[in-house]
């Protein structure tokens, strides 16, 4: 059971046998093989250390027990009253915090920390020898970029804040780290420039992470993404998740704040809209005109994914509607299966394909294409079960839905496509109408901490809507956008 409000506040002891007592009947000492305490004197006194094997980098304890231990070759008698501070003072390493309290002790140890604690004295160090399991920082698979930087985060909270800050060298650039979850105690960090990034927004995503009540973040951010928003039915995403450094220390150069959560490659930049996740780094490693020719073509297939399907669909259904130079476009062959019918059992084969590559081991991912595109797809045809044009439009609209930057966007997308489906299948040329219409204003009552979720669109704001719309050059972009509150609101002097 998670310790109690009493059961915290208990005083380190001062009886090493009080202590090792504590951790066998609370932690486990003795039961768990990976929770160890090596037992030393030091110059007559003893002193143990607490820690857990494969959280602590085993060369770093070893040199400091080689220091401690140094001490019994010397002369020197210390008094009692200053043996700690002896013990504090021959600890070599950059990261020594005193700790008085039962419940830090055992919450240090747990994350990776060694704890000293000496025979006599109502307080013990912490020394950060952590050394977490993990890979090296390497290019995320969902952001490649041509030319740009191949370092990544990883599930290294540390390395994650690392090459951060190796970006950002301001020293107004804070980590403001919590722990979140009654048994997991995740470390979690919040991030952000002071005196630029907005100070409410600052204090909502802290007390929101405050306010977290649950066993564990073991799903890591996307826990914390469900507490912070809680958005029910609605399946916009409305933060925007990053494997890459360079786009976190662009947000937080603009004023957004950043969610740093261990074990989780993903950072969680706050607050997002529409368009934030229409973005990506392949942009900005372009010239400026290269940049925005792609970002045309990212916006065409986004809108290619939402509205192209159901749009052919309904000049299927009413042919009246197309000019008589472009009358082709419908279905050339007839088949006894709806055409609805076969647009929804197409796009359903390809989410499937889609599941199926996640959980396909690489070398065997070549293999299932060559099925899916050969014989699933050919011989459907052949058979009669699908026109070639429902195949042909189903793949044009995945297409777009895979030149969506955002995965979470992607899906979201998918979804409304197949519910337009329906809509014109039933109502014809006015739902199809009336169904853009009702998105549209869906996504204008949408508001993600307290910003429209369509700005600068919906409100207008032109010279924002520039920025998107043309990929501006770093030296002309000197204000920072306005829908965040800056503290200053300039980039540039």
């Amino acid at each position: 059971m998670p310790s109690s409000k009493k059961e915290d506040m208990i005083q380190i002891y001062d009886s090493l046998e009080q202590i090792e007592k504590y951790m066998k009947d609370r932690v486990g000492l003795g039961t768990s093989f990976d929770l160890g305490v090596r037992k030393i004197k030091v110059m007559h006194k003893d002193v143990n250390l607490y820690f857990v094997n494969g959280l602590c980098d085993s060369a770093l304890i070893a040199e400091l027990l080689e220091t401690l231990l140094f001490l019994n070759d010397t002369d020197r008698e210390p008094q009692a009253a200053t043996m700690f501070e002896v013990v504090q003072n021959q600890l070599v390493h950059q990261s020594v915090q005193p700790i008085e309290k039962m419940d830090e002790l055992v919450d240090q140890v747990l994350s990776g920390l060694i704890v000293v604690c000496v025979n006599g004295y109502n307080k013990a160090l912490s020394v950060d020898v952590r050394s977490y399991p993990g890979r090296q920082p390497q290019e995320p698979d969902t952001e490649k970029v041509v030319r740009g930087s191949r370092d990544g985060f990883v599930e290294n909270i540390i390395v994650n804040t690392a090459v951060t800050r190796r970006r950002i060298r301001d020293e107004r650039l804070r980590f403001e780290m919590m722990k979140v979850g009654e048994r997991s105690k995740t470390d979690v960090a919040i991030s952000y420039i002071d005196g630029v990034a907005d100070p409410d927004l600052i204090d909502i995503v802290k007390k929101e992470l405050e306010n977290i009540k649950v066993d564990g973040l073991t799903m890591a951010d996307k826990t914390v993404e469900e507490f912070l928003l809680q958005q029910g039915l609605n399946p916009y995403p409305l933060i925007r998740y990053t494997e890459r450094a360079d786009v976190a220390a662009t947000h937080l150069l603009e004023g957004h704040v950043v969610i740093y959560i261990d074990t989780s490659p993903s950072v969680i930049i706050t607050p997002a809209t529409y368009f934030h996740h229409l973005q990506h780094a392949e942009e900005y490693r372009q010239a400026p005109m290269v940049g925005t020719f792609i970002r045309w073509v990212r916006y065409i297939g986004v809108l290619a994914s939402l509205f192209f399907l159901p749009f052919w669909f309904l000049v299927v259904l009413e042919p009246s509607l197309l000019p008589e130079r472009i009358a082709f476009i419908g279905p050339n062959e007839t088949t006894n299966i709806p055409i609805v019918v076969q647009i929804f059992i197409a796009d359903l084969g390809l989410e499937f394909l889609r599941i199926a590559a996640i959980h396909t081991p690489t070398p065997l991912s070549t293999a299932m294409g060559l099925i899916a595109a050969v014989l699933i797809g050919q011989i459907a045809i052949d058979v009669g079960l699908f026109v070639p044009e429902v195949i042909l439009y189903v793949s044009v609209a995945a297409i777009g839905n895979f030149a969506t930057p955002s995965y979470e966007l992607g899906i979201a997308n998918k979804l409304v496509r197949l519910l337009l489906l329906i809509i014109v299948a039933i109502f014809h040329t006015p739902g199809y109408v009336i169904g853009i219409t009702l998105y549209i204003l869906f996504l204008c009552r949408i508001r993600t901490f307290n910003v429209p979720y369509l700005w600068p669109l919906i409100p207008f704001y032109p010279k924002a809507l520039s920025h998107l719309i043309v990929r501006r050059k770093v030296p002309g972009s000197k204000i920072r956008p306005s829908h965040l509150h800056p503290g200053d609101r300039f980039r540039q002097p």
